[in-house]
């Protein structure tokens, strides 16, 4: 990991480079560290899941941002400072158990 002063390039950079690296921003600068390898790591049944059940979340929240009309109509209920697709992705997982 490696630390990066507030003047550097990396300064608003922010995720992964390739698979090799990724910019972390933080309070005192941006750092730099290794991609991380999950390839050995066993997911339980319940995550396994949880993750198909998210997945279908994404999609949901996605076919409603990507229509104008849908979009419209779910923005009219929610609060201020509330985003589509973030409310969107809550609806589902309210409805389909998670």
């Amino acid at each position: 990991m490696a630390r990066v002063n507030k003047q550097s390039i990396l300064n608003d950079v922010r995720g992964a480079i390739g698979k090799q690296f990724v910019v972390k921003q933080y309070a005192h600068g941006s750092v730099l560290s290794a991609y991380p390898d999950m390839s050995r790591v066993k997911h339980s049944k319940l995550q396994k899941v949880k993750q198909v059940i998210f997945a279908a979340a994404v999609a949901y929240a996605q076919s409603i941002v990507r229509d104008p009309v849908k979009k419209k109509a779910f923005a009219r209920k929610l609060k201020k400072n509330e985003r589509v697709y973030n409310a969107a992705i809550k609806e589902y997982l309210k409805k389909n158990g998670s």
